[in-house]
């Protein structure tokens, strides 16, 4: 479907979603004793005051670190307003936590891949295969990680959500009243979704790297660390471009991998999970979009 209306992201979180609008994003959570609570903040974006961050490219750099800013900040909050921890991450705390994630995603990924191709590399010199090889491996090791989570029972809730935020957005997209009724039927997966990113980083980090040769262990990584950001902002401009020309057959093909990927990464909401959606949706659109909810 064509999409005329603001774009709106959200993310799936303990018992609950975060929605991220024009200018406010909120987190609705699930509570113990059945309540929905709701945090709105308003957005803040570095790209607000140094506006050539809004550039292509560019953009999508600083959107990276923003989400995970912002999707770490809604994780820690979901988890006390649920019941599952009793107090809120400092911001401390919440920094030291994204650069762990961030050394970790890098030595799962990037790390061991290369590395792990020194047993090819006594079968093979030549750069391109090597590097083809390595890319086909941290594919894998990304599909198991992604596999091996979606079957954690905690997880799979989450993922409950996540299918929720998505239809809910669709429902917005297609300018339906957002009621439980009207998000049902939709689909669970989104062009827009993090995960169809995570895939194409994958596969375009895939490309990019065949062609860099083969220097040593420690200039490989070197290179794919710093070459990372250029490559998630080549990514971030083929997902906004994907969301909105969706309807195109060539497009839809191209992004069906990712596609296929949220088939692990969501799973079917039930009524109250998609009423938790619906109100953190609710809670970034404008007066006069809520107005036109009213029957």
């Amino acid at each position: 479907m064509t999409c005329t209306k603001p774009n709106v992201g959200g993310q799936a979180v303990i018992e609950g979603v975060m929605m991220r609008g024009t200018d406010k994003v909120a987190v609705a959570v699930r509570k113990p004793d059945g309540e929905i609570e709701v945090d709105v903040k308003p957005v803040s974006s570095i790209r607000d005051k140094y506006p050539i961050l809004k550039k292509p490219l560019l953009r999508g750099v600083i959107a990276l670190f923003e989400s995970l800013h912002d999707g770490m900040k809604a994780l820690a909050y979901s988890a006390q307003v649920s019941g599952d921890e009793d107090e809120q991450l400092s911001d401390k705390e919440m920094v030291l936590t994204i650069i762990t994630s961030v050394a970790l995603a890098i030595g799962l990924f990037i790390v061991v891949p290369t590395w792990s191709m020194r047993f090819l590399h006594t079968l093979t010199d030549e750069p391109m295969l090597l590097n083809l090889a390595e890319g086909v491996l941290r594919m894998v090791i990304f599909l198991c990680y992604i596999a091996a989570i979606s079957s954690m029972e905690d997880i799979q809730r989450v993922f409950q959500y996540h299918g929720a935020e998505h239809k809910t957005i669709y429902t917005y997209e297609a300018g339906l009243p957002l009621k439980v009724e009207n998000v049902r039927p939709f689909s669970t997966l989104h062009p827009r979704c993090g995960t169809n990113f995570l895939m194409i980083v994958m596969l375009i980090s895939m490309f990019v790297f065949t062609f860099l040769g083969w220097p040593s262990l420690l200039e490989r990584i070197a290179s794919r660390i710093v070459l990372m950001p250029v490559i998630a902002g080549v990514s971030y401009e083929l997902i906004r471009f994907a969301g909105a020309h969706a309807e195109n057959s060539l497009v839809h093909a191209c992004i069906m991998p990712g596609l296929l990927l949220q088939k692990l990464t969501t799973r079917q909401p039930d009524d109250s999970q998609i009423e938790v959606a619906i109100a953190s949706l609710k809670a970034v659109l404008s007066e006069e979009e809520v107005e036109s909810e009213q029957p």
